[in-house]
Formats: C-alpha cells, structure tokens, sequence
C-alpha cells in the first residue's frame, strides 16, 4: 500500500514523478501529489483521487518546473481521503516536505507535544508529524536534522524528504517498509518498488532497516541513524520491463492470468532433477534436522493464508508431519506452541507483508526455525528468514493475486515431497510420479484455457448477484476460499466460502430461490459427499455451478453448468482448480465494470497493520 517515487538529476522531474506513481498504482490508493524544487522554493501539488486527477490539477494550475521531486500514492490509514491528507506534507515552515509510507505509532504523543508549542496542523495524518518534527530539529544540517526526527519516531517508515536550503539533495530513510535507491544515467531515483524506475534503470541500491540515503545528483551516500557512513552492493534486476507492461491485454490481472503455465513452469524446472527428485538447493534443511520436525506452523494472509490451507492437507497426506495454519495477524497474539522442535513457513507475495514479517519475528524469538515462500528477491521477510524459496512468477501488477498464488502452490508441494522423502513416508518412484505429473501442469492450465469463452458466458450470469457461496470438502474447501475471495475483491459480491458439510450446522439458511452456489468437486474420493450437498441446495432453489474433473458424470445431474478441468493427480489438483475461478472473478468484474487491477479500498502489499 502506498507508494514513493523521487528523482534529482538533470532532466524535468514532474513528468518523471507522475509516470513513476503511475508504475505504483496498482499498490492501491486514494490520493497522490508531488513536490518539486522549483526557483528556490518547495511547489506541492497534491490531489484525491486517481493519477489522472492529479495530472488534470497540475495541468489547470502552475506546473512545478524542477530537476528535484518527490511524489507519493497515499492509501488511507490516518484520516479519510482528501487534498489536505494527501501527501506529500509541508514543514510548518515550508522549507521541508515529506513523503511517508508506514505508520507513525507515537505520532499523537509528538503531535500533542507540537501542539503545545503552538504549532499547527493542517491534515489528520501521522506523516505530518515527521514534517513538523523536522522543523522543530532544524539545526541547519540536513541529515542531522532528519537523524534526530528518526530517533523521535516509532513504527514503520519509508521516508522521502526535500529541502528549501538543499536544492540538489534528497534524504530518505526506512524502517520495516521497502524502500531503494537506483542509479541511472540521467540522475538518481528512490522509490518505493522497482516497477516505478524500470523504465529508466535496472540499478538499485535495496535500503535495510534503520538505513539512511543521502541522494544528490550523481552521488549516493548511506548512513546508519547514528550518522555513521556505510557500504552499500549495487544490485542489477533481471527481468525485463516488458513483464510490468500489459502486453495487449486489457488489465493486468488477464495478463497474469494468462502467464500462469510459464510461470509455473519457472518455478518446478529448475528443481526437479533429471532422476526426478526435488533438488533445492536455496534451504539449508537436511534430512535429520526435517525428521526432528515434530510439526510445522504455516502463516500468511490472504491469499498465502489459503495457500497453506491448500498446503496442510498435501503436506500431512505425503509427509505425516503434523500442521497448523494460521492467519499471520492472530499469530503472535495466540501464544503459539512454538519451539527448535517447530518449522514455521511463512508465505508472502511481496515478502513484505507487517502481520507476516512480524509473525516470523515471532517465531524466531520462540525458538522455532523460519523458511519463507516469497516472489520478491531480497525482500523483508526472505532476508530474515534461516532458509527461503523464491516463487519466481515475475512481477504481479494487479492486487488481485493469480500466478502468485499459483506458483505458491507449487514451491508448497515441492516442499512437501521433499518432506515426504525425508521422513520415508513416500518412495522415491511415488515422489518421481507426482514430479512427472507436475510437469504436465502448465499444458493442462493451458487447455483449461480453452474455455475462457464459456466461463465468460457464465460470469455475465453473475453480474447482477448480491450474494455467492462456494462448498467443497477437503482440499476443495480450502481452494474454494481462495475462489471466493477471488471473486469478493474484484467484482465486489458478496461471496463465502463453507466446507459441505457444514451447510447443515447453519448456513443452509441463507439459501433461497435464486442464490448462486459454486459446488468444488476435484476431491475425487469425495465428489458424492459434495453432490449429495449439492442437491440439497437445488432442491432450496439454488443455481449451482458445478466445478468438476474430466470424465465425470455425475456433476451434471446436480448443476445448472458445469466446467470441466483436466485430471491430475490429486494433490495437484488445486492447480488446475483455481484457474476456472480466477478467469470466473476476473469476467465478473469485467461484466460489472470494476476497477479490476485496483479494487476499492485494497492495496497490493499491506506493509501495516
């Protein structure tokens, strides 16, 4: 959530920040503005709304005209949308102004003490604060200045400060959110995710907690918060800047969609062996230290959460050890049973996720050793991490997450046939036909691809619900919350997600004529467990959707439609399961005119709580 994107160096910065936040927008927000040093003095334009909005105010008004800015896509926390929210933030003075992704926890014990000294604010924000704070600090030398606010604040940050007096430098600093510094041939940038500079840089500098930039326009400078000078590896991103670009789709999230078989391909072929076993050379875990495992906590949110509900029943079905999934925000407050004896996974897209970094601290402190499934290389929660997989889907755009959660699925089940081999509870021929299997997954998700156009047809059926329940059993269940969530976050229905057998204990009541229900039947030794639920939600009037494996019948005599998937095995059934319901959300949305790629009120990595 949020986003910051800065520049000084020699060509006009406005357009090059309003490009940058354009990069950042599938972040989610709800406000954006700029700041640029122009004739000796800090202009900030600042709006609600979207980019367009912005660019519209600067186009009507005074075009700030500059070689040094900072800009910044707000996504609400303190205080409603709005200009006077927005950010950037002046000092009270004006000679500073901020840019601030986080949250300030102690920011209404230092507004109160502001306010005494008879400062004024003008919005409802924390980040305003850091902006006061750094006139009350002023003592003439930029990075003193901003060292000592930082020593006054707690939270998570990334900050992006100018200065009146300093019309060729930029500070920033981070604690617990992203933030780096990229090098290009026409000036330095920071920013806040590497999609918002790919167009002019592949060179970056990734900035750790408690570190400080000092970026002029052909020198970087880092420093820790006690001012002290330290060295930095510049590092180079490898894929292309093609992968951030819609490609001739009309939205990120089809694209992403669409890019799912590659995907997952990128993430198994390097770690299967040509003897087919599991090769994962990225973890340190040996088989002893897997066999003294006495059981394993999985964390994430969101759609990483459902991952590892997906995760549990493969891992218990192949491995016999022991799992628990937890929400990565009740984690910590549960008083977990954690110890040496404890693996604890944590999945997360952005590798940046508040609840979940703070989890892994958690387990760590309790003792327990931490492996993390993440897509960003270098990200938070992987450099904390004892051992880390790379998911290796390439850059997702669109808050709505597809071939993340996809090549999720697939690090979880390399990770639980490896477990599997390790405690001896699969043969090495079992394991190499499980591998063998996956290796059809991408043509299989491409034939799936076959009946975009029916599912299509389907989703326009959707358009006018007010209500969607899915059901399934066992490893349907857990697939069938990702499915509903799919279809909640983009098309705005209200969905839920119930095991089948427990329709009886309760929500059997909410089914009357007309509700739409999505029957998950890819658990094949309990596909007549689901039917049989099934019908009983017809004979209440429902409309059902039958969702089914190749080659089987009986889904068609309880289904209004039905849509077929191809037959793997079955704990890579999920795979192919999930498809049907991404392209389902997705046309929902499309049909209903949502904003697709940025939801209301979502955002793409929560860096809070």
């Amino acid at each position: 959530m949020c986003g910051i994107i800065g520049y000084n160096g020699t060509a006009d910065a406005t357009p090059l920040l309003l490009d940058g936040l354009q990069k950042l927008e599938y972040r989610g927000y709800d406000s954006a503005g700029i700041a640029v040093y122009d004739n000796d003095e800090i202009d900030v334009v600042k709006s609600r709304g979207k980019i367009e909005d912005l660019r519209q105010k600067i186009a009507k008004g005074h075009v700030p005209h500059g070689t040094l800015g900072i800009g910044h896509t707000r996504w609400a926390t303190h205080g409603q949308p709005s200009d006077d929210n927005a950010h950037p933030h002046y000092s009270a003075s004006r000679k500073f102004a901020v840019v601030h992704n986080g949250i300030i926890e102690n920011f209404a014990e230092r507004k109160e003490e502001l306010l005494k000294k008879g400062y004024v604010f003008h919005s409802e924000t924390d980040t305003e604060v850091v902006a006061m704070l750094l006139d009350e600090n002023d003592c003439g030398d930029f990075l003193r200045t901003v060292l000592k606010t930082l020593s006054q604040l707690t939270g998570s940050f990334a900050l992006g400060v100018l200065c009146q007096d300093e019309p060729e430098t930029m500070i920033c600093a981070k604690r617990s959110c992203p933030l780096l510094v990229a090098v290009s041939d026409e000036g330095n940038y920071i920013a806040s995710d590497i999609t918002a500079v790919l167009a002019h840089t592949r060179h970056m500098y990734k900035m750790e907690d408690d570190e400080v930039a000092v970026v002029g326009k052909d020198s970087i400078a880092f420093y820790n918060t006690d001012g002290e000078p330290i060295g930095k590896q510049l590092e180079t991103v490898t894929w292309d800047v093609s992968a951030a670009e819609k490609g001739g789709y009309p939205h990120f999230m089809i694209k992403e969609i669409m890019e799912q078989p590659e995907a997952v391909r990128n993430t198994f072929s390097p770690r299967i062996t040509e003897d087919g076993t599991v090769k994962l050379d990225d973890i340190d875990l040996t088989d002893d230290m897997i066999r003294g495992f006495h059981k394993i906590n999985i964390v994430g949110c969101g759609s990483a959460y459902h991952v590892g509900l997906v995760a549990r029943y493969v891992i218990e079905q192949l491995a016999r050890i022991p799992v628990e999934v937890d929400l990565a925000s009740e984690f910590r407050y549960r008083y977990p049973l954690v110890d040496e004896h404890t693996l604890t996974i944590v999945i997360s897209q952005s590798g940046e996720t508040a609840d979940s970094l703070e989890a892994l601290r958690e387990a760590k402190r309790l003792g327990s050793r931490t492996l993390s499934v993440v897509n960003v290389v270098g990200s938070s929660i992987a450099t904390e991490s004892d051992d880390v997989l790379y998911t290796w889907a390439g850059p997702e755009i669109s808050v709505a997450t597809t071939k993340a959660y996809s090549t999720q699925l697939i690090v979880m089940d390399l990770l639980a046939i490896r477990f599997a081999l390790a405690t001896g509870a699969l043969s090495p021929s079992a394991a190499a036909e499980i591998l063998a299997e996956m290796e059809k997954l991408p043509g299989k998700i491409e034939k799936i691809f076959e009946q975009t156009d029916k599912i299509e047809r389907i989703a326009e059926s959707f358009t006018f619900l007010h209500h969607a329940y899915f059901i399934g059993r066992n490893i349907d269940y857990a697939v069938g919350l990702e499915a509903s969530l799919k279809l909640k976050e983009v098309s705005y229905i209200h969905s839920e997600a119930y095991a089948g057998g427990e329709l009886k204990h309760g929500t059997i009541s909410l089914i009357e004529p007309g509700t739409q229900v999505v029957a998950l039947c890819g658990c094949e030794r309990l596909v007549d467990k689901t039917v049989s639920n099934a019908k009983e939600l017809m004979a209440r009037g429902a409309h059902v959707l039958g969702i089914a494996v190749e080659g089987n019948t009986d889904v068609q005599n309880i289904a209004d439609k039905v849509i077929y998937i191809p037959e793997t095995l079955p704990v890579l059934q999920p795979s192919l399961e999930i498809v049907p319901m991404q392209l389902l959300g997705y046309y929902t949305a499309v049909a209903r005119k949502c904003d697709v790629d940025q939801p209301r009120n979502l955002a793409k990595s929560v860096t809070v709580e």
